[in-house]
């Protein structure tokens, strides 16, 4: 058994009223995201991202949303568990790579505490952890403000 990759994506409209949450961390916005959970797109993203490297399925999977136990729910729980997941297979985190798209808020001022927490999550250090912003220039959903998107790439060692 080798080395393995995993990719992957989610994006959420924001919805008013609700807390912003993107990493596991609050970051001030006067919308959240919509979502059967928190509707944190970056720990969806890497959740998915650790569940594919580990061929362990999908976020869908292991909570879907029709499950009424994750209404609401705080996504750390999940990246969480797909990186226990990920452990009972064999494999340990290697390195994690994540872009956030979105055109406001800004997300330089929080990826320090970002990171932590994402490492914290995953049982590894905040070095191993890559987090980062851009914008879309105002193209598409995430340009026009409507909500936000995550893509994420995690590398797991086998242990």
């Amino acid at each position: 058994m080798g080395s393995r990759v995993g990719m992957g994506f989610d994006a959420h409209p924001f919805a008013p009223g609700r807390p912003l949450r993107l990493g596991g961390v609050a970051i001030p916005h006067d919308a959240g995201l919509e979502g059967h959970s928190d509707g944190d797109a970056l720990l969806h993203a890497l959740t998915d991202a650790v569940l594919g490297a580990a061929g362990a399925g999908s976020i869908g999977d292991h909570f879907p949303p029709s499950d009424p136990e994750w209404k609401g729910a705080d996504s750390a729980t999940f990246l969480r568990k797909a990186a226990e997941i990920a452990r009972a297979r064999g494999f340990e985190i290697g390195n994690v790579d994540a872009v956030v798209v979105a055109e406001a808020p800004k997300l330089a001022p929080h990826a320090a505490a970002i990171r932590q927490r994402v490492a914290e999550m995953l049982g590894t250090l905040p070095d191993v952890v890559s987090v980062r912003g851009t914008s879309a220039n105002g193209l598409g959903f995430t340009g026009r403000r409507d909500g936000i998107a995550a893509m994420a790439v995690v590398l797991l060692h086998p242990k």
